[in-house]
């Protein structure tokens, strides 16, 4: 499969994307539906506090997720 970072569209109502998806393949197509991985970037109100723009697989298979709005970038890890 494959993860997708959803930057977020500040000018959508509702607000779409902030945040970050799995979608699952099989024989080198997708194959089930998007599944949410890294969710809250929004608050409440719709105010941004992140915004996924790009997302990597580090070399110790932790997912790491640069974010544009809090200007770091997170690395994600099996609980």
């Amino acid at each position: 499969g494959m993860f997708v970072g959803q930057h977020g569209s500040w000018n959508r109502n509702p607000p779409s994307g902030y945040k970050v998806l799995f979608v699952p393949f099989r024989g080198g197509r997708p194959a089930g539906p998007a599944v949410d991985v890294l969710t809250g970037f929004l608050t409440d109100k719709g105010e941004a506090h992140g915004r996924p723009v790009g997302v990597a697989i580090d070399g110790r298979g932790a997912l790491l997720v640069a974010d544009d709005v809090g200007n770091v970038i997170w690395r994600v890890t099996a609980a």
